[in-house]
C-alpha cells in the first residue's frame, strides 16, 4: 500500500471516530447504506431469503464495525473453551485474501496465501478442523462431511453471513466501540449498534468504561513470552527487551492495540504500522537500525520467503469471562447435533 494510501486509510479513521463535517456530508449514503442492509436482514428474517442449517450447532464470532477488533483470539479461546467443555469444534472462515472458491482444509503447514492468515494461526493454535470459504455455508457443510466427530461449529466472523443460520452471536469490539455511532460510509459500523446479538466482548487495553449494554463482558488479552522466529524453542520475556533498540510491528486491524500491549509490559518501541493482512512478500525492515523487531503471530504466519535474524513474535492469550463461556454452552447444548 502506498504513503498516501495509508495517509487516507488513517484519516478515515480519524474521522470515523468524530462526527464532523465529512461524517455528516456522508449521512445520506449511510441512510441508503442502512436500508439495504436492514431489508437483508429482514428477508432472511421473514424467510423470503432462506438461511441454512447445518447439521450441528454454530457459534458466530463477528463485529459490526469494519476493521480489526480482536475476533482471531476470540475464536482461539472459544475453541480451547468449548472443548474443555467436552465438545469437539471445528472453524469455518472466509478465508480473507485466499484464492480459493471451493471449501478448502486448512493445516498447520498450509500457506496463508493459500489458508488466508487468521484461519491459519486458528489451525496452527487450536488444532482444530478449520475450512475455509466464501460460502460459509459450504465450508461448514464440508467440514461435518470430513469430521464426523465435531459437534459444534465456530465460524471466525460472516457475523453478516445470514445464509448460515446459527445459535449463538458473539460480537466483539475494541477501545473505538461504535466509533462517531454512523453507519457506512459516514462511520466504521456495518449493522446499528442496537443490532440484537446474544453476547458483546470488549477488548480494551486502555481501560476505559464499559457500555451499559447487555450480556457485555470484558476480552483480556494478554502477551506470552516472545519467541524467535528462526527458532521457535527459544523465547524470551518481553522485560528482557527493555535495554535494546526495539520495534513493534504489526499488519493487523488496529496496530496500536498491539502497541499499547507492549509499552503496558514495559517497553518504549518504536512503531511500524502495516496495513492489515499485509502480504510480508518482501523484508520491510531492511532499512530499520534495532536489535530486535517485535511482531504479531498474524504476521508470523505469513513469513517464510525470506529472513531476518531480528524478529520476534509475541503471541497473546484470550481470557473469557467463565460467564460467558457458560452463555454459549448452554446456547449450544440447547440444540444437539442433528
Amino acid at each position: 500500500m502506498s504513503d498516501l494510501a495509508s495517509r487516507l486509510e488513517a484519516r478515515i479513521a480519524r474521522e470515523w471516530q468524530q462526527r464532523g463535517p465529512l461524517a455528516w456530508a456522508l449521512t445520506p449514503l449511510a441512510c441508503v447504506f442502512g436500508a439495504v442492509a436492514l431489508g437483508r436482514r429482514a428477508a432472511f428474517k421473514l424467510g423470503w431469503l432462506k438461511s441454512v442449517r447445518v447439521r450441528v450447532p454454530v457459534v458466530v464470532v463477528g463485529n459490526v464495525t469494519v476493521g480489526g477488533t480482536g475476533k482471531t483470539p476470540t475464536v482461539i479461546a472459544l475453541v480451547q473453551a468449548l472443548r474443555s467443555a467436552g465438545f469437539t469444534p471445528g472453524v469455518v472462515s472466509r478465508g480473507y485474501g485466499a484464492k480459493i472458491t471451493q471449501p478448502t482444509l486448512v493445516t498447520p503447514t498450509s500457506k496463508a496465501a493459500q489458508a488466508g492468515d487468521e484461519p491459519l494461526l486458528i489451525a496452527r493454535r487450536t488444532g482444530a478442523p478449520v475450512f475455509v470459504c466464501p460460502d460459509r455455508v459450504a465450508a461448514a457443510h464440508a467440514l461435518c462431511k470430513a469430521h464426523r466427530d465435531v459437534d459444534v461449529i465456530v465460524s471466525d466472523d460472516g457475523l453478516q453471513h445470514y445464509r448460515l443460520e446459527r445459535d449463538a452471536e458473539i460480537v466483539v469490539f475494541d477501545h473505538r466501540l461504535g466509533g462517531n455511532g454512523f453507519l457506512l460510509p459516514a462511520g466504521p459500523l456495518r449493522e446499528p449498534l442496537s443490532r440484537e446479538r446474544d453476547a458483546t466482548l470488549i477488548n480494551n487495553p486502555y481501560d476505559r468504561a464499559m457500555p451499559p449494554w447487555p450480556n457485555t463482558f470484558s476480552l483480556d488479552l494478554a502477551p506470552g513470552d516472545a519467541w524467535h522466529l528462526d527458532n521457535p524453542r527459544l523465547r524470551r520475556p518481553l522485560a528482557q527487551f527493555a535495554g535494546e533498540r526495539v520495534l513493534a510491528a504489526a499488519g493487523i486491524g488496529s496496530p496500536e492495540r498491539f502497541f499499547a500491549t507492549l509499552r503496558a509490559a514495559g517497553l518504549s518501541p518504536d512503531t511500524r504500522a502495516l496495513p492489515d493482512h499485509y502480504a510480508f512478500s518482501t523484508n520491510p525492515f531492511v532499512d530499520v537500525d534495532a536489535d530486535a523487531i517485535l511482531i504479531t503471530e498474524k504476521d508470523a504466519v505469513k513469513l517464510g520467503a525470506w529472513h531476518d535474524a531480528r524478529l520476534w513474535v509475541v503471541p497473546v492469550e484470550a481470557t473469557l469471562d467463565h460467564r460467558l463461556i457458560a452463555l454459549v454452552v448452554e446456547k449450544v447444548r440447547g440444540r444437539s447435533p442433528a
